[in-house]
Formats: structure tokens, C-alpha cells, sequence
């Protein structure tokens, strides 16, 4: 037989057991009504327009005519038609250079070089410089592209007045090495934060010894310094790539011309998608771009998992 005060025991846990049951779930609900925005948000901008993406990337939907009505199913034939696109070949190439120039070699020398410059300047005059590289990148884009526009242009623009070389057009003449440039000049500031963070890691000690062995600067950085940022230095270089790799303030600048010799590829996507209404071929172009990058973003993480272990 079961006692009768161990019955009584458990009668009177019942009520404290629903009672936190109820409180469990009055938090879960509560949870759940905080991160319901949130994911609305992400299903509305985020999910939503990438199942879009894909399914326009199989049709020949456009912009005008019969096709945006009533697209037809084309399964893989745009992305068969990117890959042999000249266009796209061209585009690429592009968009390699101008990462390659203004990301990996401009913004990430001229980061780190700013960065280990202001270490040991007095606050003032640290504070000064940061704000002015700062302030190139929290400008708008639209901001930003009319002030080079200004400096860039071939009857009144400043950079002639200043070099005295009238009537030279830089946009037309040069327009990837100014478009290099002005992403170098606009996006140090974020390999300089990240730097500047880095290189609060470097104990003091360290560059005091290299000081008192007689070290040359390059061999300072090179014993003392870079074996303690590199991890810090490949996760800019990866999220600096990838964000030049889809840049589109470029476009505000040379819209891709002349003669597509600035058509980067997020320009090459918006000129063939809005600019030409072809839809489902900008579509399989922007699928394409996200497998660059991910192999990009692959190259990186597996060099950072090398340099870990």
C-alpha cells in the first residue's frame, strides 16, 4: 500500500508543477513574440528575394514584352550562356583587378600602414586623422561619387587645377585605376580599425626587445608583429574582398564605361538586369557572383584554419 502522506505530498506538488509549466511557456511565448520582427524581416528582405533570385535565374522573365507577362521555364541555358559570355569573362577580370588592387594591396597596406603610424602619436592628433579616414567611409555613396566626380572631371575639376593639366579626362583615359583608387581612399578605414584593434594584441614588451636588439622597422613587423595579427589580417582581407567583389559604387562614378573597361560585376548585373530588362539572365549573373564569393570566402577560411593549427 502507498502511504497516505506520500499520496498527500504528491497531490500538492501537482499545482507548483503546472504552475511552472505555465511559466515556461508564458517565457517561450514571450521570446517568441521578440524575435518574431525579426524574423519576418529576414524572411521578407533575405528569404524571399534570394527563392526570387533562383527562380528567375531559370526563366527568361524581362522587363518588357511577352516574357514579363508569362516567362518560360529555360532550367540551366542562362547559366550556360553566362559562363560563355565574353562579356562576363571581361566583367570578372574586372572585378579581380579592382579587389585585388584596391582591396588586397590599397586598403589593407594603406590600413595597416595608417594604423601603426597613429599608435604612438599623441590622442589629439590620432583622433584627427582617424575621424578624416573615417569620414570617407560614412559618407553616402551617391555623396561620395559626386565629390570624385567633381575632383575627376576633365574641364573644371580640382585634380586638373591642381596637377595644371587641363582638359585631361581621367574617367575616360583611366577609369579602373580611378575607380581603384577612390575605393582605396574610401574603405582604409575599416582595415584601419580592425588593424588598430590588432595591434593592441602585440605585448609591448615584444617591440621593446626588437627596439633594443636593433631591429629595422620591416624586420620588427616581420618577428613582432605579423606573427601576432595574422588571424586578424586574413579576416579583414576576407571581409574587405567581399565586400569590394560587390561593390556598387563604382557604377556611381564611370556606370561601367567607356567601352566597359570599368564594368565591374555588380555594374555588368545591373546594366543586363534594369539597364537591358533581362531579368532571368541578371538572375544566373547574380548566382554566379555568390559562388565566387564563396570560394573566395573559402580560400580565406581555409588558410585561417591552416594558420590556427
Amino acid at each position: 500500500m502507498v502511504p497516505a502522506t506520500s499520496t498527500r505530498t504528491e497531490a500538492a506538488r501537482e499545482p507548483v508543477r503546472e504552475e511552472a509549466t505555465d511559466v515556461v511557456g508564458l517565457g517561450r511565448r514571450r521570446a517568441a513574440a521578440f524575435v518574431a520582427p525579426a524574423l519576418v524581416l529576414i524572411v521578407v528582405f533575405l528569404v524571399f528575394p534570394a527563392l526570387w533570385t533562383l527562380y528567375l535565374g531559370v526563366t527568361d522573365y524581362r522587363l518588357t514584352g511577352l516574357a514579363a507577362t508569362h516567362p518560360h521555364f529555360t532550367g540551366v541555358r542562362n547559366y550556360t550562356d553566362v559562363l560563355a559570355d565574353g562579356r562576363f569573362h571581361n566583367s570578372l577580370w574586372l572585378t579581380l583587378e579592382f579587389v585585388g588592387g584596391s582591396a588586397v594591396l590599397g586598403q589593407t597596406v594603406l590600413g595597416f600602414s595608417v594604423a601603426w603610424v597613429m599608435r604612438e602619436r599623441p590622442a589629439a592628433v590620432r583622433r584627427t586623422v582617424e575621424a578624416l579616414v573615417l569620414l570617407a567611409w560614412i559618407l553616402p555613396g551617391s555623396v561620395v561619387a559626386f565629390l570624385w566626380l567633381a575632383l575627376l572631371d576633365r574641364d573644371g575639376g580640382t585634380l586638373n587645377a591642381m596637377l595644371g593639366t587641363p582638359g585631361t579626362a581621367w574617367l575616360l583615359d583611366h577609369p579602373m585605376a580611378c575607380i581603384v583608387v577612390f575605393n582605396v581612399w574610401r574603405g582604409t578605414a575599416f582595415s584601419m580599425m580592425l588593424y588598430t584593434a590588432a595591434l593592441g594584441n602585440v605585448p609591448p614588451s615584444h617591440l621593446e626587445t626588437a627596439k633594443l636588439a636593433g631591429a629595422s622597422t620591416w624586420q620588427t613587423l616581420r618577428d613582432a608583429v605579423l606573427p601576432k595579427i595574422r588571424g586578424h589580417a586574413l579576416t579583414s582581407l576576407l571581409l574587405v574582398s567581399l565586400w569590394t567583389f560587390n561593390d556598387f559604387t563604382p557604377f556611381l562614378i564611370t556606370a561601367g564605361g567607356p567601352e566597359n573597361r570599368s564594368e565591374v560585376m555588380s555594374a555588368y548585373v545591373y546594366r543586363t538586369a534594369l539597364g537591358e530588362g533581362r531579368l532571368g539572365f541578371g538572375a544566373a549573373i547574380s548566382l554566379v557572383m555568390l559562388l565566387v564569393n564563396l570560394l573566395i570566402a573559402f580560400a580565406y577560411l581555409r588558410a585561417l584554419r591552416r594558420r590556427r593549427a
